[in-house]
C-alpha cells in the first residue's frame, strides 16, 4: 500500500494523493480556504511547525498508510479532486481504532458525497480490523454532524477545548461506531 490505496463505488473514487496532484490540489485548496477555515483543525501559534511543501506532505502521507498509522485520501468525482478523507491516529493493539475525518469542496457540498465516501472508508477500515472509528466534529457543523447521524454512528458526548480551529481551542461532538454495529442502509451498500 505504499504508493497508494484506491477505493471505488458509488460514483466516488477515494484514492491516495500522488506527486502529479500538486497543481490541482493547491487550487482545490485555496479555492476553500475561507470555506473550510471554521473547520479545520491547525496548529497553534506556539507550536511553531514548518509549512510543509506537497511533495513532503504526500511522502508523508504514504508512510503512514504503508504502517497503518492513517488512511489518508483525495476524494474524486469524474476525474477531478473534490475533497478528502482520512482515518488518522490510527492505534492497534488492545484499542484498534482512529479518527475519521473529511471535508469537500464547497462547490460540491451538500450532495452526499461526504457520506459515501465515509462509509467507503469506514468499511475498508473495518475490513482491515479495525474495532472502533470515531469522528469529532465542531456543535455548530451541521453538515458534518448529518453525515454522523446519517452513518449511524452513537454519540457520545462532549470533548471540551478538543482542538485547535480558526484561532481558538474549540469544543467537539463525538460520535462512533464500532466494527460490530450492523451496517445496513443506502450508506453502507456501498462499500459492503
Amino acid at each position: 500500500m505504499a504508493r497508494g490505496l484506491v477505493l471505488e463505488g458509488d460514483g466516488l473514487r477515494l484514492r491516495s494523493l500522488r506527486m502529479r496532484d500538486e497543481d490541482d490540489w493547491l487550487v482545490l485548496r485555496a479555492a476553500n480556504r475561507d470555506w473550510l477555515k471554521p473547520w479545520e483543525a491547525t496548529p497553534p501559534p506556539e507550536a511553531r511547525e514548518e509549512v510543509m511543501g506537497f511533495r513532503r506532505f504526500v511522502r508523508l502521507e504514504r508512510r503512514q498508510l504503508a504502517r497503518l498509522e492513517s488512511i489518508p485520501l483525495a476524494i474524486e468525482v469524474d476525474g477531478a479532486l473534490v475533497g478528502r478523507i482520512a482515518v488518522a491516529g490510527i492505534q492497534w493493539g488492545a484499542q484498534r481504532g482512529g479518527s475519521l475525518g473529511y471535508w469537500i469542496d464547497e462547490r460540491h457540498a451538500g450532495r452526499g458525497l461526504v457520506t459515501r465516501a465515509a462509509a467507503m472508508l469506514a468499511t475498508h477500515a473495518f475490513d482491515l480490523g479495525m474495532h472502533r472509528i470515531e469522528i469529532a466534529v465542531r456543535p455548530e457543523n451541521a453538515a458534518s454532524v448529518r453525515v454522523a447521524e446519517k452513518l449511524g454512528f452513537t454519540p457520545e458526548g462532549l470533548r471540551r477545548s478538543y482542538l485547535f480551529i480558526d484561532g481558538a481551542w474549540r469544543d467537539h461532538l463525538v460520535f462512533a461506531r464500532t466494527q460490530d454495529q450492523a451496517r445496513h442502509g443506502r450508506y453502507w451498500e456501498v462499500g459492503d
